[in-house]
């Protein structure tokens, strides 16, 4: 059976954007080198930061997905929306109230779309 359980993100630093993500994700990672960091997660799901100039094949821009992170509700979203705000990220979309729910989205140094969100009481 195919199983989805590892994210690679191509990016610029590991190192420093291991110093945001560790702050998004609220642990450290499991494994750290200037080319390669590892995260994983308490539902099994790894998340690794991978030296874009040393991928092969070379990734094309960032962007064209996201990373959901779902909350248990609209305050705990604003309060996500609050804390990451504070580490500096792009806000793309502020905290607004969609068809599926209450969501923000930010995006980090390499352009990787981050969306915290709580579904809604009838979501689609």
């Amino acid at each position: 059976m195919r199983t989805l359980n590892y994210l690679l993100l191509a990016v610029r630093d590991p190192l420093k954007s291991a110093e945001l993500y560790s702050k998004l994700l609220g642990r450290e990672p499991v494994e750290k080198a200037p080319s390669f960091v590892l995260y994983v997660l308490p539902t099994g799901l790894k998340i690794g930061l991978w030296l874009a100039d040393e991928m092969e094949p070379k990734p094309n821009a960032a962007g064209g997905i996201e990373i959901s992170f779902s909350e248990e509700s609209k305050d705990a979203v604003r309060a996500t929306f609050e804390e990451w705000s504070k580490l500096g990220l792009k806000v793309v979309q502020a905290p607004t109230e969609m068809d599926f729910g209450f969501t923000f989205v930010v995006e980090d140094p390499d352009g990787h779309r981050l969306r915290p969100f709580v579904l809604g009481d009838n979501p689609r």
